[in-house]
């Protein structure tokens, strides 16, 4: 099966990092004790199996997580069943909430469906502030999923703070700087002058390489740095006029005009088949990109990409997901234990060490499994340092129930600006026509 999870043109798979692995004892600090288990859906010998249902990738199989968790409560086993498309998960799981029937007892949870979820579906998930301290996260990420009256329907796993991800050798060979602190200067004025050093690129540009894979990637960058997206405070859909769509969706259409972009939508095979040629010289780079691009560009280009800090002065977010316990599960007060578990510091940090997704418990960033983290593979980039402190200053970004389809519909014209040259004005018009259908 192919391990990826995409929803709002977000995909993840594993990578192995240059990071000092996690011992067992740091694992047992947070696993001290057997919980007292409920009697319901135990067998005769008082033993549970507790469900994990998620999408593509949470890294705890990578992790060897539940196999430690066996070790420190012997009367619990853990299962995880995973969907390969959170695009197919999530209708089913709807489904089953609304049903209340073949529900897990934890439930993996996209960012861009959390809104949704606590607008309308709040009343079907235990409330988890009773469980975990929501403090232990950083502050965007606990909003994200906690109702106005203070429920918090799901735990923070990973967040996807951004960056550029760029080849070194190709810059080099276009009379471009290659050292990160110097690329990251180049367009420390936002996103503009990042189009500007892709005019620079293609100036000098070794033959058959683009700067950039995809303007719809460059875009979603331009919009996770806005604090108003797709919605207003007050709820109303305002992706129309919201000034980060507006500035996101300029300069995707300036670098498709201009031919910056090789014109590839993202994890696709000829996205994946670019990488391996080694014809895409830099990506929007939300922390868990990189395990992606290693896997797909190959051993032939190990430490010759690197990791620079995001364009601008305002750090962005780009993805990330929750843990989530239904109400109506078999076991709510283990599976409440376990959701307590797998998000503290030293499960995000061993996670993070085995498959690159990044933390979104603060605690996690003291440990050296995250703090003196690097990647190899991307010359040794400091990942852990660079991540950490963008995590900390991202904005707190409205939500919306259809964050993700609008997000979806309008990378999916930006596409067609690249690959059928469709004008900008009819790239928008088309985008604006379907996802009002749907939002109404």
């Amino acid at each position: 099966m192919r391990i990826t999870r995409t929803v709002a043109g977000r995909s993840r798979r594993t990578l192995v990092m240059a990071t000092t692995g996690l011992t067992a004892t740091a694992l047992l600090l947070t696993g001290c004790g057997d919980s007292d288990s409920d009697s319901e859906g135990a067998d005769a010998n008082g033993k549970i199996t507790l469900t994990v249902a998620d999408f593509g990738q949470f890294g705890y199989k990578e992790a060897g997580l539940f196999e430690k968790y066996h070790e420190l409560h012997p009367n619990i086993t853990v299962k995880e069943n995973v969907s390969a498309d959170e695009k197919v998960y999530y209708p089913k799981f709807l489904q089953q909430l609304n049903t209340g029937s073949g529900l897990a007892d934890v439930h993996g949870i996209e960012v861009g469906r959390a809104k949704e979820l606590v607008d309308t579906k709040a009343d079907a998930f235990a409330d988890l502030s009773k469980v975990v301290d929501p403090g232990e996260w950083v502050t965007w990420k606990a909003l994200q999923a906690t109702t106005d009256q203070g429920k918090v329907i799901g735990a923070g796993t990973d967040i996807g703070p951004m960056s550029i991800c760029y080849r070194r050798d190709l810059f080099e060979k276009a009379g471009l700087p290659t050292d990160r602190t110097e690329v990251a200067a180049k367009f420390a004025g936002g996103w503009e002058d990042y189009l500007k050093l892709g005019e620079e690129y293609k100036k000098k540009a070794p033959k058959g390489t683009y700067f950039m894979d995809s303007a719809s990637a460059m875009y979603n960058g331009v919009v996770s740095s806005n604090e108003e997206q797709y919605y207003a405070k007050d709820g109303k859909a305002i992706y129309k006029e919201s000034a980060g769509v507006k500035a996101g969706w300029n300069l995707a259409a300036e670098a498709a005009d201009k031919k910056l972009t090789q014109g590839l939508a993202q994890f696709t095979d000829e996205w994946g088949a670019a990488l391996r040629k080694g014809t895409i010289a830099s990506v929007a780079c939300p922390a868990w990109m990189a395990a992606r691009i290693s896997t797909d560009a190959g051993d032939a280009f190990k430490g010759k990409w690197d990791i620079a800090r995001t364009p601008g002065q305002t750090a962005a977010n780009w993805g990330g997901s929750f843990l989530a316990v239904p109400a109506k599960g078999k076991h709510v007060k283990e599976a409440g234990e376990l959701v307590k578990w797998l998000t503290a510091p030293e499960q995000q940090a061993a996670v993070f060490a085995a498959a690159g997704l990044f933390p979104s418990n603060k605690g996690a960033y003291l440990l050296p499994e995250v703090k003196t983290a690097k990647l190899e593979y991307f010359n040794n980039a400091p990942i852990g340092e660079i991540y950490a402190e963008e995590a900390q200053v991202i904005p707190a970004a409205v939500l919306g129930p259809k964050d993700g389809v609008i997000k979806d519909t309008i990378s999916t014209q930006i596409n067609n600006m690249e690959q059928r040259g469709t004008s900008p004005e009819d790239a928008w018009d088309a985008a604006t026509e379907a996802i009002d259908k749907v939002i109404g």
